[in-house]
């Protein structure tokens, strides 16, 4: 059994959470997986173990590893205990978004960084009233974002969000986490169900080619999507411009 990686210091307590605290704890063990602290194969600690490690009871933990199972990331043996898959299913419907979806060219999930660019408030464009269904006044949060993955940067990404769904957003790029969806989830309440996206080859333009590190002429993926919370209300619209040079796009539905 591999050495228990070091989670976050402090795990809220319940009444201080707008989601469940089981889903906490998930997606910290969740994020040691991805993050490659327990790859595929390892056989993870007693949920005695984990309840000390996170100081949650058991039945939390086994509710958290219930739903890992569910979604195929773990797997219960006997004799053996609860093993990491190695499968994705980071890419189901429900919880692709917490993940970066470019891979390597041999299948392997890559582990990128992300930096903001600009953050702002600023009325909506047409294609941006259409996708979130807003009237010609309304504004948005407009946030453009980088991705690298070893430090080479990979992908370039513009998403806008209601203004009028997201009070007291912060106005600092330093308080955006990477994950916004889950960010959306903790601070709002908002649970992205459904995303649609629509996928095509474009020719880089100067900004692709100056953020990408890329030479003219130059092919890019673009990747427009929208995401609808659990009432079918579209909550974010977004542009995602990426290089293939060394990476793929991966999309599994489950």
């Amino acid at each position: 059994m591999r050495e228990m990686p070091k989670f976050s210091a402090d795990v809220p307590r319940a009444s201080e959470l707008s989601v469940p605290l089981y889903e906490v704890v998930k997606r910290q063990i969740t994020e040691a997986i991805m993050m490659g602290k327990w790859p595929a194969g390892t056989v993870l600690p007693s949920e005695i173990a984990l309840s000390q490690k996170f100081g949650v009871a058991v039945g939390t933990i086994r509710r958290a590893l219930q739903d890992l199972t569910n979604e195929g990331l773990l797997s219960r043996r006997r004799k053996t205990g609860t093993v990491v898959t190695g499968r994705t299913p980071q890419h189901s419907l429900r919880f692709f978004f917490q993940y970066f979806r470019l891979h390597g060219l041999d299948g392997s999930l890559q582990n990128s960084t992300s930096d903001i660019l600009s953050l702002k408030r600023r009325g909506a464009n047409e294609e941006e009233r259409a996708g979130l269904r807003l009237d010609d006044a309304a504004e948005v949060i407009s946030i453009h974002r980088l991705r690298s993955v070893g430090g080479k940067p990979v992908m370039h990404e513009v998403m806008a969000l209601s203004a009028s769904m997201l009070p007291e957003f912060p106005d600092k790029k330093e308080e955006i986490p990477s994950l916004l969806y889950l960010f959306l989830l903790d601070r709002y309440g908002i649970r992205i169900s459904a995303v649609r996206e629509q996928i095509a080859a474009d020719m880089a333009t100067e900004e692709d080619c100056r953020l990408l590190q890329l030479s003219m002429p130059s092919a890019v993926l673009t990747i427009d999507e929208v995401a609808y919370d659990q009432s079918a209300v579209p909550v974010l619209v977004a542009k995602h411009r990426a290089t293939t040079r060394s990476h793929r796009y991966v999309h599994e539905v489950q």
